[in-house]
């Protein structure tokens, strides 16, 4: 039986996750949950699965469960971790928003916990540091992503110096047609419209944008140790094929499957194992039109930024992740306009000055600081 805490249990990949281990009494024990304010969902998971303790990001919010519930109550980011580091857990799953998310994996590695790995900007922002600790403690961490558990299973078996390249898909979001008339008129309603995945508004807008795509160009270099030069993007609006693997001999593996994430959540959570599920199969008389495209960099050029952060690495992909994730919950808020974001993270990319070996406490400096520059540029109207 594994046991589970998960970070940021009430968010979309976090409720997909415990809906998994109900699925699977036999298999899962719940240790561990946080939310950022959610308590009334929490207070639900923790009537349902009985965990040791959990965690509330804010202080006021986490005050107030504490009354409800008969089980220890942490607040704030140390909360957090206290979660990442509980003794009776074997495995984290990180599925916190945003760099928020670096402290406690990490917290979590140190603790020789096994990992399933949902935050994108643990590794965008601090892979190398991240890999080092795992391989140092000798730990697995499982890619919860759809792209990414495609890459690892193509990879099953497999001699990672046999790889010629990796190809991620992208279905290419909510505005893949659209031309740049369009996307100024672009509304965060528009942008929220994805044709293929159920997803949160952060990432759901990071998909319209191609900035998911690049995080996971970032994420496949630290978790299989490919140069950039050997990973490809491509468009592929049916989200059937979650990723491809070429090889020396120019044979391709690809991964299939309907555009669910509960398949890649369970993936990572049973591995090696496979467990029936309840889930469709695929049908592929109904799914026979698949098709592909090139990207577009002109049109959506965060995806060049992500290569261009993660190839000069150092504090740069701290930076873009930083002002993106200003600029993407300013445009939620209506407060930039669509094409506003890729400009406000060239901006703060062209700005930076780079720190090319930073520690932990620099990486972490360096998000607060691009955040609070990024919110001045905003409210100023500079971008």
């Amino acid at each position: 039986m594994k046991k589970i805490s998960i970070l940021g249990s009430t968010g979309s990949i976090g409720t997909q996750a415990l809906e998994i281990i109900t699925q699977f009494p036999k298999e899962f024990k719940v240790i561990g949950l946080t939310t950022n304010t959610k308590i009334e969902i929490l207070e639900k998971q923790i009537k349902a699965f009985n965990p040791e303790a959990v965690a509330v990001m804010d202080g006021e919010k986490a005050d107030l469960l504490k009354k409800k519930v008969d089980i220890n109550v942490f607040a704030g980011l140390d909360g957090i971790k206290k979660i990442a580091s509980l003794e009776n857990s074997d495995t984290v799953v990180s599925s916190l928003l945003g760099s928020i998310g670096v402290e406690p994996t990490l917290e979590a590695i140190k603790k020789k916990k096994n990992i399933a790995l949902a935050n994108k900007e643990t590794l965008v922002t601090a892979g190398q540091i991240v890999m080092k600790e795992a391989k140092k403690n000798d730990i697995s961490i499982m890619p919860i992503d759809s792209e990414h558990s495609a890459i690892f299973q193509c990879l099953v078996g497999e001699d990672i110096s046999n790889v010629n390249k990796i190809i991620l898909t992208c279905s290419g979001g909510a505005f893949k047609n659209y031309t740049k008339d369009q996307l100024e008129k672009a509304t965060a309603k528009d942008a929220l419209k994805h044709p293929t995945w159920n997803m949160g508004a952060k990432i759901t807008i990071d998909s319209a944008t191609l900035m998911n795509k690049g995080f996971e160009v970032i994420e496949a270099h630290w978790l299989y140790n490919m140069p950039y030069e050997k990973i490809e993007v491509i468009m592929h609006p049916q989200s059937i094929i979650h990723s491809m693997v070429e090889f020396k001999d120019t044979s391709i593996k690809a991964q299939l499957g309907y555009p669910d994430m509960r398949i890649p959540i369970q993936y990572a959570l049973t591995y090696p194992k496979r467990l029936k599920n309840a889930l469709p199969n695929l049908d592929f008389f109904k799914n026979n039109n698949l098709t592909f495209k090139e990207i577009n960099h002109d049109l959506f050029p965060c995806l060049s930024y992500a290569y261009e952060a993660g190839k000069t690495s150092g504090t740069l992909p701290a930076v873009m992740n930083a002002a993106n994730e200003v600029a993407v919950a300013s445009f939620l808020q209506d407060k930039i306009k669509f094409l506003d974001i890729p400009k406000l993270i060239k901006r703060l990319i062209d700005e930076h000055k780079l720190i090319k070996n930073p520690d932990i406490d620099e990486i972490l400096e360096v998000d607060k600081s691009t955040k609070e520059k990024a919110k001045k540029i905003i409210e100023n109207n500079q971008y």
